[in-house]
């Protein structure tokens, strides 16, 4: 794919984020790297300025003030942006009955109420240009897995969402899909392998004997994916919600 459009990308800061971000401005886009953390995030657009246009800005995509401040931002700099992934998220991993009503809420307003307030910002720029691209970083939990019930049921309103958004928004040239990924090495891998008390290696071997292409995932993995769901070619999917987890089913 190559383009010139703008992109935002939430969580952007490392891991998925930033490998979904290098993808795109190397496909052409201007991209916008969003993240709470803002140093991280302004340090990953410096890395990736490499590739092309890049910038950072620092928001809470929980937010609804910092998203409008944060998307401003980007249309006075790159201008409209047509391309939005969100991937912002994290884990607050809790045996059900143990987890606080914060610990539940926290998860869903990044991830859900999240996505719903970046989606909410952007669509008026691709409505005006009766074309866009949404798409929503989900998980093979969002069909369940224990102990993660806020994450689980936070990823499966992601893909809920998308659904939703295909077909209303699908007559204006705008298209809504999710990739759910499974096992991707990232710093809330390190979180998973704590909660189970084991160290990270153990974690993985254990976790990569029940992956089929014997391999954990990679950021570029999840780029490749979300990179078609961006481009032109892709314009008659929507809708969808595409696993990439090396063969697992869940």
């Amino acid at each position: 794919m190559k383009t010139n459009r703008v992109a935002i990308v939430t969580g952007a800061a490392g891991g998925i984020g930033e490998g979904i971000a290098e993808r795109l401005a190397r496909d052409g886009c201007a991209v916008a790297l969003i993240d709470v953390d803002g140093n991280r995030c302004a340090e990953a657009a410096a890395r990736l300025s490499a590739f092309g246009q890049t910038m950072a800005a620092q928001a809470d995509v929980s937010d609804p003030q910092a998203v409008a401040n944060a998307v401003d931002r980007v249309v006075e700099q790159f201008g409209a942006p047509t391309i939005l992934v969100n991937n912002a998220g994290f884990a607050r991993d809790k045996p059900f009955d143990q987890m606080s009503l914060e610990e539940w809420d926290l998860v869903q307003g990044v991830h859900l109420r999240g996505s719903f307030l970046m989606s909410r910002a952007v669509v008026p720029y691709m409505k005006a240009q009766r074309w866009g691209r949404i798409i929503n970083i989900s998980s093979i939990s969002a069909s369940g897995h224990p102990e993660r019930a806020n994450y689980c049921a936070a990823k499966a309103g992601v893909e809920g969402f998308v659904r939703s958004l295909a077909v209303e928004l699908g007559p204006l040239g705008i298209t809504a899909n999710a990739v759910a990924p499974g096992l991707v090495v990232t710093a809330m891998t390190h979180a998973t392998a704590a909660r189970r008390k084991l160290s990270l290696e153990d974690h993985l071997a254990d976790t990569v004997s029940r992956i089929p292409v014997k391999r954990p995932g990679t950021p570029g993995d999840i780029a490749h994916a979300v990179a078609y769901f961006a481009s032109e070619e892709a314009g008659f999917v929507t809708g969808q919600v595409l696993t990439v987890s090396g063969g697992v089913i869940v």
